[in-house]
């Protein structure tokens, strides 16, 4: 009886086979038409139509035009990400704009693959059921009202995050089904009225905390990383980039992050102000969980060790990739994660796709002396205008921040532009380490701005308990409250540190 639906299928295939042609170009699956079009037709009308400066390269300018293509592209997703930019590094090898080498160089680079194994130590934090049990101490301990539980899931984030770099991955895979579970303790519903009781605001508190969360680390989100390496590829040197990092975000990201979920809760009040039974609810899923398992401790310990080795890096003359190629090692030496786990972790290998070609296309931009002409230009703009470093330090931040509204993606954005945008700041006279310091740190802040404008924030937003409207609305302000803090508190701070 069970195989009758299949038989008749089969029938109804076999009868008709005019209907599989048809219905297959009625589901066309491919490359979206429209935003193909406009990917290739910016880079043929910047190829042919734009007049070529005379000492730039014919190579140099061709690779340019495949480059807008490959950043329209990311923005109008003709294709997924990895699946556009694979085809466009294969248009750079075709048209002989560069050699096969030079196309692929970026896929040794050892800051794509540091972060392609800590999207494997991401996977092992949800396998284990670590970080869930971490988020549930939080809340058992700071839950009794709706702003202690908003601050014991922005500290557990805070927490974990030097070892999930993905803030998408800890959106998803820790802190929404965590909200969730309390918003519905307290009837508070996805696509309903009822959604402003409590989900509502939690989703915004740790949309928000997030960007503070992941500037405070190096290792906190993939964008970070990625602005490092591009920053040295342009002959900014940060030395031990791990605690420089560190030193120079804790104290302006701590300040405001500490500062973000009471200022959410006085523009957007949650409807119940008090929570008494979320510490019971943790206590209890706590112990459905058990005490800590061997694979748990494993993992702390791993994590531990290798947190340590990033670290002590410099005086150990160990790099960042090969601490955390051991410590992704013990993990799998000790059972933790196999390798079908490291094999289907799909997002670590999307990214090594996409971030390969990104990085090489930037490089070999910066090679050809593309990077150079564009900051040059932009730099005896702001000069005419006789303004000083500072005015064009803050001037081109500004400008790197709100261009990301057109852009879904903070990785995408700073394989897009960081690198011009740097050389901007460098040609302007502003401090190398100071400007490469800043772009990275405000790739994180403009994170929250729209539905969009990150993978966690189309994480939290997909969650239904929050408005369209009011994530714009709520992006900007608050963005705008966390960079008058980090300018008010960075300023005289990284003077003492000698930024600038």
């Amino acid at each position: 009886m069970s195989n009758l639906p299949t038989t008749a299928a089969a029938t109804t295939t076999t009868t008709s086979p005019s209907a599989s042609p048809a219905a297959s170009r009625r589901r066309w699956t491919g490359v979206k038409p429209i935003p193909l079009l406009i990917s290739i037709s910016i880079g043929i009308i910047f190829r042919f139509a734009v007049p070529k400066p005379s000492h730039v390269s014919k190579q140099g300018w061709q690779l340019l035009s495949i480059f807008l293509a490959t950043v329209a592209g990311l923005i109008l997703s003709p294709l997924p990400v990895g699946a556009w930019a694979f085809t466009c590094l294969t248009i750079t090898v075709f048209t002989k704009t560069l050699t096969f080498s030079a196309a692929f160089s970026a896929f040794t680079n050892e800051v794509i693959w540091l972060i392609v194994v800590s999207f494997f130590f991401s996977r092992g934090f949800v396998k284990t059921g670590l970080g869930d049990r971490i988020a549930l101490y939080f809340v058992k301990v700071l839950g009794k009202s709706t702003l202690g539980l908003a601050y014991g899931l922005a500290l557990c984030e805070l927490l974990i995050c030097p070892a999930v770099p993905s803030s998408t991955a800890r959106a998803g895979g820790i802190f929404l089904p965590i909200i969730k579970s309390l918003a519905a303790a307290a009837d508070s519903r996805p696509k309903d009225t009822s959604a402003r009781k409590l989900g509502a605001y939690l989703i915004q508190s740790q949309l928000q905390c997030a960007g503070n969360s992941s500037a405070v680390f190096l290792t906190a989100a993939a964008q970070n990383l990625l602005c490092i390496k591009l920053a040295q590829s342009l002959g900014v040197k940060v030395p031990n980039p791990w605690i420089s990092w560190f030193k120079a975000a804790s104290l302006p990201a701590l300040i405001a992050l500490s500062a973000t979920p009471f200022i959410l809760f006085k523009l957007f009040p949650p409807e119940i102000k008090e929570t008494p039974d979320a510490p019971v609810m943790a206590r209890q899923k706590l112990e459905q969980m058990g005490p800590v398992t061997r694979n748990e401790w494993v993992m702390v310990g791993t994590m531990l060790v290798t947190i340590a080795l990033w670290i002590s890096g410099q005086a150990l003359d160990m790099a960042s990739v090969v601490a955390a190629m051991l410590g992704l090692s013990i993990l799998l030496l000790l059972g933790v994660l196999d390798w079908d786990d490291c094999l289907s972790e799909k997002s670590a290998w999307d990214t090594l796709a996409w971030f390969g070609v990104l990085v090489g296309m930037a490089a070999q931009l910066t090679t050809l002396g593309i990077v150079s002409w564009i900051s040059n230009g932009v730099a005896k703009s702001l000069k005419s205008l006789s303004l000083g470093w500072p005015a064009a330090f803050f001037i081109l931040q500004a400008a790197y921040f709100f261009i990301h509204y057109l852009f879904a993606s903070q990785t995408a954005h700073v394989g897009a532009l960081y690198s011009a945008f740097l050389g901007m700041h460098l040609a302007a006279k502003v401090p190398g380490l100071l400007a490469a310091l800043a772009l990275s740190y405000n790739t994180n802040l403009f994170g929250a701005l729209t539905h969009y404008s990150s993978g966690q924030a189309a994480v939290y937003y997909g969650g239904g308990f929050v408005k369209l409207h009011d994530v714009f609305k709520l992006g900007i302000v608050v963005a705008l409250i966390n960079i008058l803090i980090w300018v008010l508190v960075a300023t005289p701070w990284w003077k003492i540190l000698g930024l600038y």
